[in-house]
C-alpha cells in the first residue's frame, strides 16, 4: 500500500491526496510534523517538506512531480488532457495556485492564522493577515472569468488544475476566508468538486484547536 506523509491543511498535500483518491489508489495517511525536522523524515526528503509519497517501492517528494507521476504511470481516470496546448494550461494553472496563489493568499492567510499556531511560533501578523484578505478576491476574480469562459478551470473537462486550486481554497475554507457569495460560478464549481467521491476524506479533517464553519463538509452550501 502507498504511504502519504502529509499535513491536513496543506493545500500540496491535499492536491495529491485528491489525485490519489480520484484514481483509487489505497494510501495509507501519516501526519508529519515536517517543521520539527527530524533525521527520519530528512532522509526521506532532505527538502524537509511535505508531501512526501511512498509508492512503487520510491519515495517522491514534491506535489506537482507526484501528481505527473501518478497520471503517468495510473492513468485512468485522467487529469490531463490529451492535447499539448490544453496540457500546457493544465500546468500553466498548477502553477498559478501553487506559486501565485500560495505567495500571495494562502501564506499570509492560511500560514499565519494556523500554522504559527500549530508550530509555536507566535502570533500572526495582521498586516500580512490584511494583505491575503485582499489578494484574495482579486483570484477568485479571476477565477470567475475563467469558468465564465470554460466548464472548468483549464477547459472542458476537470483535470489536475481543480485539484490544485480547490485544494488552496478547502483549506481555506476551513478557517472560514473564502467569500462564497463573492461568485456564484465560482461557488457552484466548488460545490460541484467537493461533491466528488475524492474529497469525502479531505473533508472530514480535523485540526485541534480549530474548528471549520458549519459550511466546510456541506455538500449543498
Amino acid at each position: 500500500m502507498a504511504k502519504l506523509y502529509h499535513v491536513p491543511l496543506s493545500p500540496f498535500c491535499r492536491k495529491v491526496r485528491l489525485s490519489l483518491a480520484e484514481k483509487r489508489i489505497e494510501c495509507e495517511l501519516v501526519e508529519e510534523r515536517y517543521w520539527e525536522q527530524s533525521a527520519e523524515f530528512l532522509r526521506r526528503n532532505p527538502a524537509g517538506k511535505v508531501p512526501v509519497l511512498r509508492i512503487d517501492g520510491k519515495t517522491l517528494s514534491e506535489s506537482a512531480p507526484i501528481c505527473e507521476y501518478l497520471e503517468e504511470k495510473y492513468p485512468e481516470p485522467p487529469l490531463m488532457p490529451r492535447g499539448t496546448d490544453a496540457r500546457y494550461e493544465v500546468r500553466r494553472l498548477v502553477a498559478w495556485f501553487d506559486d501565485k496563489f500560495h505567495h500571495e493568499v494562502t501564506s499570509k492567510l492560511l500560514y499565519e492564522r494556523v500554522n504559527k499556531k500549530v508550530m509555536g511560533r507566535g502570533f500572526p501578523d495582521s498586516g500580512n493577515v490584511k494583505s491575503g484578505a485582499r489578494a484574495i478576491k482579486y483570484h477568485l476574480d479571476y477565477m470567475a472569468w475563467l469558468l465564465d469562459h470554460r466548464r472548468w478551470l483549464a477547459g472542458d473537462v476537470m483535470t489536475l488544475a481543480d485539484f490544485a486550486a480547490a485544494s488552496h481554497l478547502s483549506a481555506l475554507d476551513y478557517i472560514s476566508d473564502v467569500d462564497w457569495n463573492r461568485s456564484e460560478v465560482v461557488k457552484d464549481w466548488y460545490a460541484k468538486i467537493k461533491s466528488r467521491p475524492a474529497f469525502r476524506n479531505i473533508l472530514t479533517d480535523q485540526i485541534p484547536g480549530f474548528t471549520p464553519p458549519p459550511h466546510y463538509a456541506d455538500l449543498d452550501f
